[in-house]
Formats: C-alpha cells, sequence, structure tokens
C-alpha cells in the first residue's frame, strides 16, 4: 500500500542532494566504489533524502538496490541485501528477463549456501559477482536505511565492497541513527575505519535552521505561520523535520492542549486513531519491521475490510508507511512511546501472536524472528527450538556474529525456569557458542564460554579443552599463555595420540609466529614423529613441516628446509585433500621468495601452485594469495610488467581479508615504484581498512610503503612518522622486513637534511642506527641466503647515514655490488644515483658519476619507475650528464633491428596498442584491469621514450612497427 509520507516538500537540502548524487555517481571511475554515510538524529530526514537522492540516480540511469536493516539484534546475515533484491526482482517487467534471472540466481545463491572450504569469504566473492552480473554495466547503487541495527555480515560485505576489488562500479548510500552508535556499537569502529578512505564520506544531517523550520511549516499548513505559532514550532521542535511537520499539522488540523514532548506528541496521535487502527499501530510497533499485511492479519485478527480500513486510519494519521513488502512505522520513535504505555501482559500476548501465527505459516518461517518473539512472549521452551535453528541457519551463511549472539540466547533460554528436557544439551550449547564466538573475533566470549564448560563437569576431554583454550588464547594475541596450554595439553594423562599430534603441530606454528625458530623446529619433528603413528593426520605434518623447513632455512641449513618442505608437498598431494595441497604450496613458494631468497624459482612454485589450487576449487582464497608470492618475486627481480599483469589476474577473484591485505599490498609496490600516488594510496587506505589492526607481518610492510610513498611526495616527516610507528609497534623477528622499514627510516632522514625541508631528528637517527645493528646482530644467526639480504639492506642504511655529513661514493659502491650480486635491479639502480651523486658532489670522476647515472636510468626506464627516473634526470641536468644520445625531435629512437618500440616494455606495449585504437585512459584501465591512473603513467611514460607529444605521434609509432 503506497502511501503519502512524503507530500512536504523536502526543505533545505537541495546542495546536499546535489553533493550525494555527484560522490555517489558522477565523481566514481569504472571500476571503482565510493559511500557515502548520512548519520543524525532520529526524525531529522535521513530516509527522505535516501530516496530523494536513490530517486535521481535512477533518473540519471544507475541501478538502485534499496534495503532496510532489522531492528533486532540477531537478525539473518545480509538481510538488507536479500530484501533489497527480492524488492528489485518484484519491481522487474517481462522485457527484463535477462536482469531477473540474474537476481533469482543470486536469490538462490542464497538459499542453496552451505559451509564450504572457502568460509565466508567464498559467500562474499559470489554475491560481488551476482551485483555484476545483475548490474550489466551500469553503475550500481545500494541504498541501506537503519544502518544502525546492520549484522555482522552485512557489515563484512560493505568494508568488502568498498576495498574497490574489480571492476564494478559500485556505491553505498547508507542512513544511520546517530544516538544509537554509543559505547562499543560495533558500527562506530567499522565507520572509523571507512573514514579513512577518501571514497568514503560520512555527512552528519542537521536539524533545519529556523528559516528552514518556518518554511517547512508553512508548507504543511499551507499559510505563514504566525510569529508566535512559529516560535513555539522552533522551540519544541529543535529543527527535527519529522516534529516540525508533525506539530504543523496539529496546528492545521486545530490540535491543541498537546504537551511539547515527543511522547506526548505520539501518544496524542495514537490515541486519535479510530479502535481498529490503534491496534494495527500497536501491532506493527511489537512486530520486527517490515511486517507482511498477511502477518498483521493474524496478529491483529482483524477481518479484511476492517483491516485495510485501520491501516488506512493509521497511514493517514502519520503513524505508518505502507509498501509492497509491508507495514512500518513512519518514525521509530513511535515504537520507544508506545513500549511503555502497555502492560507487561499486553505485550506479552502480542509477541506470543506473532510467534503463533509465523509457526502456522511454514512457507513463511523466519527463524530468528520466532525467536525473538517467543523469547519476548516468555515462552523460553518454545523459544529455545527456533534460536538454535537461527544459530545454525546462520552458521550455514559463514555469519559467525549472527550465530553468536543466537546460541548465546539459546543459553539463556536453557537456564530458563519451565524448560523441560533438551533436544541439545547444554555442554553442545557452550561448545557451539564458544566456537561460534572464537569464529567472529570474540575472543574473551570465547574464552569465558570455554571456562564455563570446563566448570560444568561435562564429559569432555581435558586434552581437547586444552587445545581449544590454547587456540582461543592465541587468537586473542595472549601467546605466552598459549604456549603454555599447548604444553598442558601434551603433558595431559587422556590426551589421545592424534590430540597430541595436532597439539604439538599447532604449538609449533606457534613459535614460529614468535620468531623462536629452534623451539618451533624441534617441536615440529616432535610433531611429525607423533603425527606418523595417526593416521589421516596430514594437516598436522603439513602444518609441522612448516615450521620446520621455515627453523631449518633460518638456522643455516636451507637445503634441510627445503627438502621438509618438498615432503610436506608429495605428502599433501597423496592425501588429495585441497587444504593441505594448497597450504604445502604456499609455504614452499614462501619459503624460495622469502628465507632462501631463491627468487625465479619461488615464482615459478607460486604460479604452478595457484595453477594447482585452482583445479582443486580454491581459487578465491589459497590461488590469491600464491600470485600474490608470485607478484612480489617478480617485482624484486625487475618483472615489473609480468607482475602486473598477474596482480590483475588475481584480482579478478575479488579477495576478502588477509588474501586481499596482501595482494593490495603487492599491488601498492608497484604503484610506489611507478610513482602513481593516488592508486598507492587508495590501495593503503584499504589495506588499514581490511587489516583492522592486523599484526606485524602486514603492518611493517604497510608502514614502509607508507614511508616510501611520502618520500616521492615530499612529505619526509609523514616517512619519518611511519618508521617510527613501525619500529614501536612490531614485535617482529624477521629480519629482512625490519631491515627494509631501518633503511627507509635512514633514508626519510637523509632526504630531510638533502631538501632542507624540515630537520634531521637526531634522536630519530641514533635509534634507527641501534635498531639496524640488533638487526645485523640476530641476522647471524640467519641462513646464509637471510643473511645477504639483510646485508643488502645494512649497506643501504649506512650509506644513507654518510648522506647527513657528506656522501660517502664508497658506501654506495658497496651497496650496488649487494644489490647486482642478488640481482635486485631496482636498489642497485637507486645506489647508482646516490653513488653518482655522491661522486658529483666531491667534484670528482665526472666521467665515472655519468656512466652510473647512464646505468641507473636504463634500468629505471625499463622499470617504469617515474619517480626514480625523474630523480636521476634532475641530478643529470644539473651536471650537464648526457643519458642517451637524443634524436632529431620527432624521430624516435630505434632498436638494432629498427624497431621503434624496442625501448617500451611488454606493458607499455599492451597500453600503446590500446591507445592506437583509439581507447580512453579509462577504457583502457577496464581492459587491462589497472586503474585509470596507473594508464596515465604509462601513457606519460611511452611518450617521453618515442619523444613524442600527442597520442596520434604515438599511434602512427606503432601502426608503422606492428607485425605484419
Amino acid at each position: 500500500m503506497a502511501s503519502d509520507v512524503d507530500a512536504a516538500p523536502l526543505v533545505g537540502r537541495a546542495d546536499l542532494v546535489t553533493t550525494v548524487r555527484s560522490a555517489l555517481l558522477d565523481e566514481v571511475a569504472q571500476g571503482h566504489t565510493a559511500a557515502v554515510f548520512l548519520t543524525g538524529e532520529s526524525g531529522v530526514g535521513k530516509t527522505r533524502l535516501l530516496r530523494e537522492v536513490g530517486a535521481r540516480l535512477r533518473d540519471a540511469g544507475a541501478l538502485v538496490l534499496t534495503g532496510s536493516c532489522l531492528d533486532i539484534g540477531d537478525a539473518s546475515p545480509l538481510h538488507p541485501l536479500l530484501q533489497a533484491l527480492r524488492r528489485f526482482d518484484a519491481e522487474l517487467t517481462g522485457s527484463h528477463a535477462r536482469t531477473s534471472s540474474a537476481v533469482r540466481g543470486l536469490l538462490q545463491m542464497f538459499a542453496d549456501e552451505t559451509a564450504g572450504p572457502d568460509g565466508a569469504g567464498a559467500l562474499l566473492e559470489r554475491v560481488s559477482r551476482g551485483l555484476h552480473l545483475i548490474a550489466e554495466g551500469r553503475p550500481l547503487v545500494l541504498v541501506l536505511d537503519d544502518l544502525q541495527w546492520v549484522d555482522r555480515s552485512t557489515r563484512q560485505l560493505l568494508l568488502y565492497l568498498l576495498a574497490g576489488l574489480g571492476d564494478l562500479q559500485l556505491s553505498v548510500l547508507a542512513a544511520v541513527r546517530a544516538e544509537s552508535l554509543q559505547g562499543a556499537h560495533p558500527l562506530r569502529r567499522v565507520l572509523t575505519e571507512l573514514r579513512r578512505l577518501r571514497s568514503v564520506r560520512v555527512l552528519d544531517l542537521v536539524p533545519l535552521d529556523r528559516a528552514g523550520t518556518d518554511q517547512l511549516a508553512a508548507a504543511v499548513v499551507g499559510r505563514p505561520l504566525a510569529p508566535e505559532a512559529a516560535e513555539l514550532v522552533w522551540r519544541r521542535s529543535g529543527g527535527n523535520p519529522f516534529v516540525v511537520e508533525e506539530l504543523a499539522r496539529d496546528l492545521r488540523d486545530g490540535r491543541d492542549g498537546l504537551s511539547d514532548t515527543l511522547r506526548e506528541i505520539f501518544l496524542a496521535r495514537v490515541d486519535a486513531l479510530p479502535q481498529h487502527a490503534h491496534a494495527v499501530v500497536h501491532a506493527v510497533a511489537a512486530g520486527v519491521e517490515p511486517v507482511e499485511h498477511w502477518l498483521l492479519a493474524r496478529v491483529t485478527r482483524l477481518p479484511e475490510d476492517e483491516l485495510i480500513e485501520a491501516v488506512r486510519a493509521a497511514v493517514a494519521h502519520r503513524l505508518l508507511v505502507g509498501a509492497d513488502d509491508g507495514y512500518r512505522l513512519r518514525h521509530r520513535l513511535v515504537a520507544e512511546v508506545l513500549e511503555h504505555e502497555l502492560l507487561p501482559a499486553e505485550r506479552a500476548a502480542l509477541h506470543r501472536r506473532y510467534a503463533e501465527a509465523l509457526t502456522s505459516a511454514p512457507a513463511e518461517l523466519h527463524q530468528a524472528r520466532l525467536a525473538y518473539h517467543w523469547r519476548l512472549a516468555g515462552e523460553p521452551a518454545r523459544a529455545l527450538p527456533a534460536a538454535t535453528a537461527a544459530a545454525r541457519e546462520a552458521e550455514r551463511l559463514h555469519g559467525w556474529a549472527e550465530a553468536h549472539r543466537h546460541w548465546s540466547v539459546a543459553l539463556q533460554l536453557a537456564g530458563s525456569p519451565g524448560v523441560g528436557p533438551l533436544d541439545v544439551d547444554r555442554v553442545t550449547l557452550l561448545e557451539r557458542a564458544a566456537e561460534a564466538a572464537h569464529h567472529c573475533g570474540e575472543h574473551a566470549r570465547a574464552l569465558t564460554l570455554l571456562e564455563e564448560l570446563a566448570g560444568s563437569g561435562a564429559d569432555r576431554s581435558t586434552c581437547a579443552l586444552h587445545i581449544r583454550r590454547a587456540r582461543y588464547l592465541a587468537a586473542a594475541g595472549r601467546s605466552a599463555l598459549a604456549e603454555a596450554e599447548y604444553r598442558r595439553a601434551l603433558e595431559a594423562a587422556d590426551c589421545t595420540p592424534r590430540e597430541r599430534a595436532t597439539a604439538a603441530a599447532h604449538l609449533a606454528e606457534l613459535l614460529l609466529h614468535l620468531g623462536r625458530y629452534a623451539d618451533a623446529g624441534r617441536r615440529a619433528r616432535e610433531a611429525l614423529k607423533l603425527s606418523a603413528a595417526v593416521e589421516g593426520s596430514t594437516s598436522e605434518v603439513v602444518l609441522a613441516s612448516a615450521a620446520l623447513g621455515f627453523s631449518e632455512a633460518y638456522l643455516e641449513d636451507p637445503d634441510a628446509g627445503l627438502a621438509v618442505m618438498r615432503r610436506a608437498l608429495e605428502t599433501a598431494e597423496r592425501s588429495g585433500r585441497p587444504e593441505d595441497v594448497a597450504c604445502a604450496y604456499l609455504h614452499l613458494a614462501e619459503l624460495l621468495t622469502g628465507p632462501l631468497n631463491v627468487l625465479e624459482e619461488g615464482v615459478v612454485v607460486a604460479r604452478r601452485g595457484a595453477e594447482r589450487v585452482a583445479e582443486l576449487g580454491l581459487g578465491r582464497t589459497w590461488e590469491t594469495r600464491l600470485l600474490a608470492i608470485a607478484t612480489n618475486g617478480l617485482f624484486r627481480v625487475g618483472q615489473w610488467a609480468e607482475a602486473e599483469k598477474v596482480v590483475a589476474a588475481a584480482l579478478r577473484h575479488r579477495p576478502s581479508g588477509a588474501d586481499a591485505v596482501e595482494l593490495l599490498l603487492a599491488r601498492c609496490r608497484l604503484s610506489v615504484g611507478y610513482g602513481d600516488i593516488a592508486a598507492a594510496d587508495r590501495d593503503l587506505d584499504a589495506v588499514s581498512t581490511v587489516l583492522a589492526g592486523g599484526g606485524a607481518r602486514h603492518v611493517i610492510p604497510l608502514l614502509t610503503l607508507r614511508a616510501g610513498l611520502a618520500m616521492w611526495q615530499g612529505r619526509h616527516d609523514l616517512a619519518r612518522q611511519a618508521v617510527q610507528r613501525g619500529l614501536t609497534e612490531s614485535r617482529s623477528d624477521d629480519v629482512g622486513i625490519l631491515a627494509a622499514l631501518v633503511w627507509h627510516g635512514l633514508r626519510a632522514e637523509a632526504e630531510a637534511h638533502a631538501s632542507r625541508t624540515i630537520a634531521v631528528d637526531e634522536t630519530a637517527v641514533r635509534r634507527l642506527r641501534e635498531v639496524a645493528d640488533r638487526v645485523a646482530r640476530k641476522s647471524e644467526h640467519a641462513a646464509r641466503p637471510v643473511r645477504d639480504v639483510v646485508d643488502g639492506f645494512l649497506a643501504l642504511c649506512a650509506a644513507e647515514v654518510s648522506r647527513l655529513d657528506g656522501s660517502d661514493p664508497e658506501l654506495w659502491a658497496r651497496s650496488v655490488a649487494q644489490w647486482d650480486r642478488r640481482h635486485h635491479p631496482y636498489p642497485a639502480a637507486y645506489s647508482r644515483l646516490r653513488q653518482a651523486e655522491a661522486l658529483l658532489a666531491r667534484r670528482s670522476r665526472s666521467a665515472t658519476a655519468g656512466k652510473l647515472l647512464r646505468q641507473a636510468y636504463q634500468v629505471a626506464q625499463g622499470l617504469g619507475a617515474v619517480p626514480l627516473t625523474s630523480e636521476i634526470r634532475t641530478l643529470a641536468g644539473r651536471a650537464r650528464v648526457a643519458l642517451e644520445d637524443r634524436p632529431v625531435a620527432g624521430e624516435p629512437t630505434a632498436g638494432p633491428d629498427g624497431d621503434e618500440l624496442a625501448v617500451l616494455t611488454a606493458r607499455e606495449r599492451e597500453v600503446l596498442a590500446a591507445v592506437a585504437e583509439g581507447l580512453t585512459n579509462r577504457e583502457i584501465g577496464q581492459r587491462l584491469f589497472i586503474s585509470e591512473r596507473t594508464i596515465g603513467v604509462h601513457v606519460s611514460h611511452i611518450f617521453d621514450k618515442l619523444q613524442v607529444r600527442t597520442r596520434v605521434q604515438a599511434s602512427a609509432i606503432f601502426l608503422r612497427n606492428r607485425p605484419a
């Protein structure tokens, strides 16, 4: 049933509507995302603004999906998206058969969803793919109302979509009731993280000013108000549009004698309703909105004609809103007022009728709502089965936060008086609730439930309890206690061989993460010995082998570590379990590209592993992580164009969580190297959002990249802050990433000294040198390949320190030799630049300096490293060093075989081919799965190499040099 709630004009929001429309449509490039979150008090006009902006976006050609969050704490996972899809499907006509098929396919996916090996991430990926099919190339806008009630799964979906993975142009417009975001409300953390994204805006919708209030009231009444009446409306409403409308209608209709409080206004409106309409409003206030028409009929027990008449009266009195999916209160403040007007017995009776109606209509059964109503009806015995069913439904859709709430409710209900024999015993409820809490990140709650389980006297293995407690403690970051629990598990008298092998393998992994490589190796050997006596212990073997392999690699025996990893892969392949095969490939590739620094072989293993796990159906998770490893290896050996292709292919899987972090960091390294500042900044913001407080393994590279990006921007103060934060927050013993961070810190101080933009921080320099010394001492106990990489970074550190009091060319020459020997072209080219700079500053050996600059320039040009190339050109210009034989204007340099395109990289040739087709930068980016800004960097580089100024000139060169 339609309503006329929008009859009053939209006052004082014209500029805001234009701003929001532009932010969600005009300023969003293809493949990018944007979001606007409207916050404000109840009644300030958020919902009305959503409808207004949504209508304008539809008129502009966008596909708009609209949904609302439920106002109960245990709503079903992804409810607003499901609601939006059902609404959209109902609106489609026969001429939209293809779109309707895509919508129904996505809805059917939800219905058929079962727990799988990829977990919740796979569900989010399928949702994203389904939305892509529905959009059919159009901009997609997801409009969500009442986001303060959003479920955990929908929050995760928003974070996933707004990370900007893929080529779907998606925008989110959501309304949040500000007064609900108090204390530890989970949405506050989400909004805090999202604010860091440049594409996300959080706008506070403030009440109307006095002029706007007078204008709105006059529009409702139909004439300007008398000064006294206008002042009264302003004072009572405070500019809240909803209250302004209500007070103005009272004046228009001659209703007076109302108190100036909202409660009295709402109660007066309800009291003025006919009897049946009064009952309808109370029923909707007690329900879970939207309340469907058939459900309202059963709850109120009114004949159809009388029900429709009553609903019409409630709509006319501006208390209800009617829509195709059911009825809502025009404002939830009505429910808050009416809640205190019913006796407890009356409220219980209403909830009982809701529960009975839902129970009698299996086709419409929703377990979460059923549990909610039976519980408030005072029927714990009947609420309990519904709560457990709702929990299992949430687990099936990987909604662990919702499952945790349902299991917690079930636990509370199971202890209520009058509950008879349970279908699920309390011990099982405790176990399921604890595991759900662990999966959704409620680690303290998981530990509390586990302690209750341990004290319940249940017949459970002591060893199993120790293992579970250790897992929860480790996830909570309490590593010392976790280690103690694993040791207690191993000492427990009732520990079975399988449990002993599991505890030993997990303990080995924990010790590895703590950096205690010798202890990890010893415990891993014990786990492997125990696993050998247990049938089907492949997972334990792979886990222990990973710890042992890394331990051996760090402790002077790389070949032994590599052999262990290869045996683990063979074991996993024989067992055929996909996760074990994937884990073995992953750790082998990490070992080769990390501790052993055998980059070329590591890249090959990573790509071969990616193909293998894709065959096993684990493309979205394990394949993505393996391709991230390959990308990093290709970056280090200087194959940036190939690395760009690999990361673009991996991003098509739309990864989430740690997988997305790995890949975005890999792409960011390329962006920083290319000088694409906007793309790098966007990726770093996305990583910060997804990480939400991750460990040193990701945080240190993130801050190192932040520092590198800041230095290219000339913001040496920001670079210093990033490095100092990394040194403060890091507990990592990974000497490789720590050495890279220290180099960036000393480089920032040296750059500050050279540019004279800010003063050198002597305290920071001293601390960085101390950390460098500590890294050098730690690396003495590492494998030779690890020491080689660390020595390279330490050479850079020593050379950067020399820049503070007169750069020493000999130190830079040592750095060049170190990185040349390891076949890392980028740091070698950077070192040659600094060596030439030092020689020129001493006014000696200018010929050597020129040779160094030309060598560095050739490498930087080949990589596409625009900022480094620019520094080399600047220094060469000052020193009057010719970097290459300059051709006559308009005559680009040709290769040995006359190929003018020989100076371009493989990626640049791809971009030039697309330019010759007449494609724009945005269209090229869509084709090659990279950002428009990165394409702009490539085009500028192509123009420079080919010595042209226009796309037409570049296209002409391409056409005359392309193969016949």
